[in-house]
């Protein structure tokens, strides 16, 4: 008997083992994709072009994971583009090499190559994306990220009865690259786009547009989750759904203080997940983008549109448009801003650096370089503090983990050189700006403020700054110059939004912070893909902290070659 008591406990003791194993393995699977990067032609506002995408999908495949997991994306580029993949918003803790950007972390996929973006998703849950990351391919290349969160663990809001992916993006008749490269050779902006888009879609306010509507179909009385995704080049844009209200619940994959508001807005590179009741009469209703600019630029000012159907409505009942803010409504983007708030609970904590170890001022500038090779004579430029940055044709992060010199200088100013009435009357004169591949270089673990600081120089503007490899906290933000005797007392350190993404306003500043806990090399841009091209970008070299588990992860054997 004792024998046979004995074998039932062992069997007992197995089963227990083999549940947890199993139960471990449902928590942290592995999830594998394959990215064909091949031409498709796809026709839009009348026009068939071939466009560079995923999969021959346009927008490309979601990537479904919970916290937890393994992702492994191998990416094999059939196109004539060099091909890179980012990640946006994934921190990618020691493991820079699968960030994605060309140049910084990695040099890019040559036709014909492939490459395996091997990462874990650690501490993160709800919409991120992704988009290639080398020219103006984004533009077609790009796709949803969603994570749940683990198993058993529910939202922190109404749980609602089906998710929809909100994709806005640009359409250009043209090709892109080629769009792109006659705006290079003539040192002028190229031209702006023919359209905006949902999922793709340009909508029925534009012609041929039949085949190319999103419609998603609802039913009276239940709960949707929108995740919603900026994905266009270079537009900050107001979403709404006529007749319904939206509860803003998360941004950028990190849960808010939920509010109820007509309309919102999302900048390039942002993620914004709202709850929608289907509460209103049933109809057709329009869901509607549009851009935000609040100073005298040219940009592509066309609305792009989609339909909310109530089931068993039938499709020749005309749809009603929503009210959207005015294209300039500066007080509008402000005050909704002001209304983002962290969660800041004892599962979800916001945890501001109250001390600070370094802080730094960027000043965001536009100007004018001579360019003997373009058609005008000159060509237009941006910088932070004076420098325009220069890509480097090795991957910086390749450079940095090799000691390879001559590649990039860690001298970047921590202020503007030249200190001035940042947003006074406009000035033209670009303050001797230079060029260069310089970066700043950030102590393991310490705390950084980044006063990002908008200025007069050609004009105003705003200005969505992407960080990889971090989230940080939006302490604080104004119009005008930022006042370092005033300004931080006024800072929000209990609940201010934690994004990846944020919006410098038009003649105004940003303040965030992070802690530099993630060693690598970590690209700094504005996510407006006009300006990036002209060099508003920069990088932080994060330094290794004591002891391997602190330091940055041995490269890929499959990297590709510079």
């Amino acid at each position: 008997m004792a024998s046979r008591g004995s074998s039932v406990l062992k069997f007992f003791f197995l089963l227990i083992g083999c549940f947890g194993f199993f139960s471990f393995l449902a928590e942290a699977a592995m999830k594998k994709y394959q990215f064909d990067i091949k031409m498709k032609n796809v026709s839009r506002l009348c026009h068939a072009k071939p466009i560079v995408t995923v999969n021959g999908m346009y927008p490309g495949p979601t990537i479904y994971a919970r916290e937890g997991d393994r992702v492994i994306v191998n990416v094999t580029n059939y196109a004539q583009y060099n091909m890179s993949i980012h990640w946006h918003g994934l921190k990618q803790y020691r493991n820079g090499w699968a960030d994605g950007p060309a140049y910084i972390t990695q040099c890019p996929i040559k036709t014909g190559n492939s490459y395996t973006y091997d990462f874990n998703i650690t501490g993160q849950r709800g919409t991120l994306w992704w988009h290639a990351h080398i020219l103006w391919l984004r533009a077609t290349v790009h796709g949803a990220i969603v994570i749940m969160p683990p198993q058993g663990t529910p939202y922190p809001f109404p749980q609602p009865n089906q998710e929809f992916n909100i994709i806005l993006g640009e359409w250009w008749n043209n090709d892109v690259e080629e769009v792109e490269k006659q705006g290079n050779q003539m040192g002028l902006p190229p031209n702006m786009s023919d359209a905006h888009t949902i999922n793709g879609k340009p909508g029925p306010l534009f012609p041929c547009w039949e085949k190319y509507t999103y419609a998603m179909e609802v039913e009276q009385g239940k709960t949707y989750l929108l995740r919603i995704i900026n994905a266009a080049l270079n537009d900050e844009l107001f979403f709404g759904i006529a007749g319904h209200n939206m509860t803003v619940v998360e941004i950028d994959a990190v849960y808010t203080k939920p509010f109820s508001t007509q309309s919102l807005l999302i900048g390039p590179g942002q993620t914004t997940n709202v709850l929608v009741q289907a509460n209103g009469v049933p109809g057709r209703y329009f869901i509607a983008a549009r851009p935000f600019m609040d100073v005298p630029l040219s940009i592509d000012n066309k609305t792009a549109t989609a339909i909310l159907q109530y089931k068993g409505i039938p499709n020749y009942v005309i749809p009603t448009l929503p009210q959207l803010p005015f294209p300039n409504d500066t007080e509008f983007a402000l005050s909704y801003n002001r209304r983002l708030r962290s969660l800041n609970t004892l599962q979800y904590p916001a945890n501001v650096p109250l001390k600070v170890d370094r802080n730094l001022l960027y000043a965001i500038g536009l100007g004018m370089n001579a360019c003997p090779t373009c058609i005008n004579g000159t060509r237009l430029i941006a910088s932070l503090n004076n420098i325009s940055f220069v890509m480097p044709q090795v991957g910086l992060l390749q450079a940095h983990y090799f000691n390879i010199s001559g590649v990039f200088k860690t001298d970047f100013p921590d202020k503007p050189p030249t200190p001035f009435n940042y947003t006074g009357a406009p000035l033209t004169a670009n303050l001797r700006t230079s060029v260069g591949t310089r970066l700043s270089k950030i102590a393991f673990n310490s705390t950084v403020e980044l006063v990002l600081q908008d200025t007069n120089l050609l004009t105003v503007e705003s200005h969505p700054f992407h960080l990889h490899g971090y989230n940080f906290f939006v302490v604080g933000t104004g119009v005008g110059n930022f006042d370092p005797a005033k300004d931080p007392a006024k800072y929000n350190l209990v609940d201010p939004p934690e994004r990846n993404t944020v919006g410098v306003p038009t003649g105004g500043w940003t303040a965030i912070r992070f802690r530099a806990d993630n060693p690598g090399v970590w690209f700094l841009h504005c996510h407006l893909e006009l300006h990036t091209g002209w060099g508003l970008k920069t990088a932080f070299v994060v330094e290794d902290g004591p002891g391997n588990d602190l330091s940055i992860f041995p490269p890929p054997k499959d990297l590709p070659p510079c």
